[in-house]
């Protein structure tokens, strides 16, 4: 065993470790940094296994971007951050699933391979990869790009009391969602 095969066994056992806190913590935001952990281990594999281009891809999009969104949206939305008891409910049916699934793949696997040697092609180079992400996958990157700022801006309204309510256009709100002094002495005196 070499010292890369320990470095990608380690690194393995940190995301397999963190993604399993992801699913077993209590806390939204710790989930959240969890995740961050998970996907920075899966982006060190790739580097190790020589696939720097997908590494920083993955440290770029997910870990600067996606986690950064969910935890934008966490706190616009004004969740619990702290322990949230809609999160403890029992473990056992996630682990029976998650558990029946991972062997069930692990059986396909060995099935499909019988442990033979598998030769890889040739790697790709940056350019060839941007060809194709900019060539014949433009519009699903388009595409989950306007996904994606579809959901921050749904974040927002989420988040503001003032927008989307029925009483928005008769008068104004304070910071609390509460109407002002002004506003219901008006409505008094038109209800006369």
């Amino acid at each position: 065993m070499t010292g890369v095969d320990v470095l990608l066994l380690a690194l393995g056992a940190v995301a397999v470790g963190s993604a399993v806190l992801v699913v077993a913590t209590r806390h939204l935001v710790r989930a959240g940094l969890y995740l961050v952990v998970c996907l920075g281990a899966l982006a060190g594999m790739y580097l190790v296994l020589g696939a720097e281009l997908v590494a920083w891809v993955q440290v770029l999009i997910y870990v600067g971007a996606v986690v950064v969104l969910l935890l934008f949206a966490v706190m616009l939305t004004r969740a619990p951050i702290g322990a949230s008891d809609d999160l403890d409910r029992p473990g056992w049916p996630a682990a029976l699933i998650g558990g029946g699934a991972g062997l069930g793949l692990s059986a396909l696997l060995v099935d499909a391979y019988r442990w033979t040697r598998v030769e890889l092609p040739d790697a790709g180079t940056a350019e060839r990869i941007g060809e194709q992400v900019f060539g014949s996958w433009v519009l699903p990157f388009e595409v989950l790009s306007v996904l994606l700022l579809s959901a921050l801006v749904g974040a927002i309204v989420l988040s503001r009391p003032d927008i989307g309510s029925s009483s928005a256009g008769r008068g104004s709100t304070d910071s609390a969602g509460r109407r002002t002094p002004a506003d219901t002495g008006r409505e008094r005196g038109a209800t006369r």
